[in-house]
């Protein structure tokens, strides 16, 4: 395990792009930590600076005791899992795993130990004679994460590992590899664009947007208290609700005059609505107007208008509702207000 370290890293490329804007941050040993962001935000290129893929062009980057700025990828004692797998296809599984081994020159004996041990933790012993294409892609990934584990690294790096895989897998896969750094211990970084991987597995969430750390937090304070409006937006499915209001005589008002808070501050605002704070019912006051309901079996999505405003609700399956007018009452206590102008929160 190690602690990683990274103060005020930048990355500007030679054209003059900044992809990466000065970051600093601490990882605490055994913690997983998730880059999440959409595409082109800088978190891949984050994840190759840490491995040593790319070059730092500020900042001092260190794992453990050590700044590993100009250490080579392969001397940082890291382990990372691709994407596509990054798998030998004419090599067998064994041979696979136990490649990284066999080229530091370790013993035979100790590689199939290794190999053994790393099958048996990932339910691949049976396939250890099989080619990769004789695999299903939940297999093949399970193969390169044991060709990491049998590495003993300080650090794993993952790299948008789940994204090839169909919804099934990547349900099934996020549970192993959490369950696994969980067993290992080992000081994790994980890249995603999807929020529910993000969510469901890390201890914190690193939210980057153009190149910039947005917010840092656990995922209930993520999703609870995002600090702008673009944290709000971009975690959670269906996303926060934002609605344009008014505050004023301590009270928050839509342009509608709907009272939907109450608050001590003055002018316009941005009121960010989480859809499950949200119950309907005829004896609710807030009026609401039904556009849409979407069936997902264990709940519903209903999509509609408050005071013109698109606006989303979460109910429960067994609540009667139709399109059409209807009644809402929220949950005060989970508004969340945003500056107007900068989308930060207040």
């Amino acid at each position: 395990m190690a602690q990683v370290s990274l103060n005020n890293i930048r990355k500007v490329y030679p054209n003059g792009y900044e992809a990466v804007e000065p970051i600093s941050f601490d990882i605490a040993d055994g913690e997983f930590v998730v880059l999440v962001g959409p595409s082109g935000c800088g978190k891949s290129t984050l994840l190759r600076m840490v491995a040593g893929l790319e070059d730092i062009s500020e900042g001092a980057l260190s794992i453990g005791d050590r700044n590993v700025n100009h250490v080579d990828p392969a001397d940082r004692d890291i382990a990372m899992v691709f994407q596509n797998y990054a798998l030998y296809p004419h090599m067998t599984v064994r041979k696979n795993i136990g490649y990284g081994l066999k080229n530091r020159k370790i013993a035979a004996a100790e590689i199939e130990a290794k190999v053994q041990a790393a099958a048996k933790m990932l339910n691949l012993t049976e396939f250890l004679d099989r080619k990769p294409s004789q695999l299903s892609g939940g297999q093949r990934q399970r193969v390169a994460m044991g060709r990491a584990v049998v590495r003993d690294p300080a650090l794993f790096l993952f790299d948008e590992p789940l994204s090839n895989l169909d919804a099934k897998l990547r349900h099934q896969m996020r549970i192993e590899i959490k369950a696994l750094q969980r067993r290992l211990g080992v000081t994790s970084i994980y890249v995603t664009h999807d929020q529910v991987e993000a969510m469901t597995m890390a201890d914190r969430i690193i939210v980057l947007n153009q190149g910039r750390i947005e917010q840092i937090g656990t995922p209930a304070e993520i999703y609870h208290r995002p600090a702008s409006t673009f944290v709000a937006s971009f975690m959670g499915a269906p996303p926060m609700n934002l609605i344009h209001a008014q505050c004023r005589d301590d009270r928050v008002v839509t342009n509608g005059n709907t009272v939907v808070a109450a608050s001590p501050i003055s002018g316009p605002v941005t009121v960010g609505i989480r859809p499950e704070d949200v119950e309907i019912g005829e004896s609710c006051v807030i009026p609401f107007t039904v556009d849409i309901v979407e069936e997902l079996g264990a709940h519903r999505l209903l999509y509609g208008q408050l005071d013109g405003q698109d606006f989303t609700i979460h109910v429960a399956k067994d609540v009667a509702v139709s399109a059409g007018p209807t009644r809402m009452t929220i949950n005060q206590d989970a508004v969340v207000l945003f500056n107007a102008e900068t989308g930060l929160a207040l």
